[in-house]
């Protein structure tokens, strides 16, 4: 029961440092939009990658739990 504990806590942990990561970078972002115009397209564009980058993590990081929670319970003999 650790096990699942333990490998929970780690993909929460990655799942947290990964959404403050592109927060931290869209806050960037952000501020560099504010000082030029002349960068604005290619901002938006960053910033519409990032966006997509986070929802592909995330949904990686929920695809990596679900999966060792099958296995968790396959392994105690629950179907």
């Amino acid at each position: 029961m650790m096990e699942i504990i333990k490998k929970t806590n780690q993909k929460v942990n990655h799942l947290i440092l990964g959404l403050a990561s592109t927060g931290i970078f869209l806050v960037i972002l952000a501020v560099l939009i504010i000082i030029t115009q002349f960068l604005l397209r290619w901002l938006v564009g960053i910033v519409v990658l990032g966006i997509a980058f986070s929802f592909f993590y995330a949904a990686y990081k929920v695809w990596s739990l679900k999966k060792e929670v099958k296995d968790f319970l396959e392994k105690w003999g629950v179907k």
